[in-house]
């Protein structure tokens, strides 16, 4: 069901951004996405990866043809000049600064360059706090509040108390996160490992409905930005091989498989050791891809509106009342794949730890004292 929902949704990306390939509006306000009140046009498609990429300033709203805008600190190191510490607001619009300045295009599209000696455009040591990353330090601390509430909550309440009401919820999450997944795939030492799962889960869950929200502090594609499920897939990598058992290790540098698998030419070694790269792999891509299409196809439905203004009023009716209604079910239908994503990524992170812990090759010890046989994943 997943899987069939994810194909719908890429294939109603394509074809929207498709069509939209061939059509150019004309801006009504100036900066209303790249646009002026000269005539210059609007690329539906350079808006929709505007809104989805980052950015070294947070749009806010226009009001008045003037836009309202946090600009966020660049903090960047050049080899030549050394340390810079400035506002965003300074390389806005084209602006140059200390030499300085925002590539246009190119393969450092959108980042903070500077001309080397020969013309050439090079990237500084960038450690500036973009969009993205002043979502997380936002979505954090707002996970950080709602726990700590729950956890004073608790604190007042008599033990065998049933809790009611938002930390009832949150129980009741936390419970159907560890018992229906944590537990069963990992086994016996599943507690170890479940501040790292939980935490992920709830990361993973926040960022993805703060992303659905169209206002501040609201609306950023922290989830599909493959440098954070990159640097999440990494951390459940570590979990996996740093504290994988001799057994999982075994089975990587030294399968059981007959003798000419592995000497003189370690075929199966490397094969598991692909497999090793995969599974973080894997991770990274399935939450990059499926949060970056459902953010994409609700803004390419939107587009729609202003695709079809000059094409008639009834084209441009009908296609309005299409698109709000398509993106009000894309936006209902988000909310459950913003749990969806964050459940997949958790209960693969915990498979794989699981397979890390094997007792033997033909099964794992539970919790219950039972063993369970193990697919090969």
């Amino acid at each position: 069901m997943l899987r069939m929902g994810s194909k719908y949704r890429i294939i109603a990306l394509a074809v929207v951004m498709a069509a939209m390939g061939y059509v150019d509006l004309k801006a009504s306000s100036p900066g209303g996405g790249g646009g002026d009140s000269a005539g210059d046009k609007i690329n539906p498609k350079e808006i929709i990866f505007e809104h989805i990429r980052d950015a070294y300033w947070w749009h806010i709203t226009t009001i008045r043809e003037q836009h309202v805008s946090i600009y966020l600190p660049v903090i960047v190191y050049s080899p030549d000049s050394g340390l810079h510490i400035f506002s965003s607001s300074r390389v806005d619009h084209g602006n140059r600064y200390r030499g300085f300045y925002i590539s246009g295009e190119g393969r450092y599209a959108g980042k903070i360059v500077k001309l080397n000696a020969v013309g050439e455009e090079v990237r500084p040591l960038d450690l500036s706090i973009t969009k993205i990353a002043l979502a997380i330090i936002i979505n954090s601390t707002i996970m950080l509040i709602l726990f700590l509430f729950v956890a004073r909550r608790y604190k007042r309440k008599p033990k065998h108390s049933v809790p009611g009401g938002f930390p009832g919820a949150v129980e009741m999450l936390v419970m159907s996160v560890e018992d229906d997944i944590i537990r069963k795939s990992i086994g016996k030492d599943y507690a170890r490992y479940s501040p790292y799962l939980l935490t992920a889960f709830f990361f993973i869950f926040i960022n993805n409905l703060m992303g659905l929200i169209p206002f501040f502090p609201g609306g950023a594609n922290v989830t599909g930005n493959i440098s954070v499920t990159l640097v999440l897939a990494l951390c459940t990598m570590l979990a996996i091989n740093v504290f994988g058992n001799k057994e999982y290790r075994k089975e990587i540098f030294w399968p059981d498989v007959p003798l000419w698998m592995k000497v003189p030419l370690p075929l199966m070694p490397v094969i598991e050791l692909f497999g090793v790269i995969s599974k973080p792999f894997a991770l990274t891509i399935r939450l990059f891809a499926n949060i970056t299409a459902g953010h994409a196809v609700i803004l390419a439905l939107t587009c729609l509106v202003f695709i079809t203004a000059k094409m008639g009023v009834v084209m441009n009716t009908g296609m309005t009342v299409f698109s709000v209604i398509l993106s009000v079910f894309m936006s209902f239908l988000e909310i459950l794949v913003a749990y969806i994503q964050a459940y997949v990524f958790t209960m693969l992170s915990a498979v794989f730890i699981g397979l890390s812990r094997l007792e033997n090759h033909h099964g794992r010890e539970t919790d219950n004292g039972k063993t369970d046989p193990v697919e090969t994943i």
